[in-house]
């Protein structure tokens, strides 16, 4: 493996975005931080750098932990990132309100 490679790969091969494009996108959109910066979809990462991802109205704080340049299954992306205990709390508190919103439009 790499000791660094581009965000929008890294993003690619951990499952974050479906195309390099998408996670290229993102980043030029500013929807990606790296370290609390704003970057290009060209600027490496490696281990230990903090990412912030905004995708789909959700928000995903995580540390990288490994580097990959290949897409690979989806157990061995998650390998690649760990996400803070209070990123994934934030995510699903946002999931079940949705799912209440959601059943409450049904009721109507």
């Amino acid at each position: 493996m790499a000791e660094m490679v581009r965000i929008d790969k890294w993003l690619w091969a951990a499952r974050f975005f479906k195309t390099r494009s998408l996670a290229a996108q993102a980043v030029s959109g500013g929807k990606v931080q790296l370290n609390g910066l704003r970057v290009k979809p060209a600027r490496p990462v490696k281990p230990g750098d903090a990412l912030e991802i905004h995708k789909s109205g959700f928000e995903y704080q995580v540390q990288i932990l490994g580097i990959s340049e290949r897409r690979g299954p989806a157990a061995v992306a998650q390998t690649l990132y760990q996400e803070s205990d209070e990123s994934v709390r934030r995510r699903e508190a946002l999931r079940e309100q949705q799912e209440v919103s959601w059943e409450e439009d049904l009721i109507w």
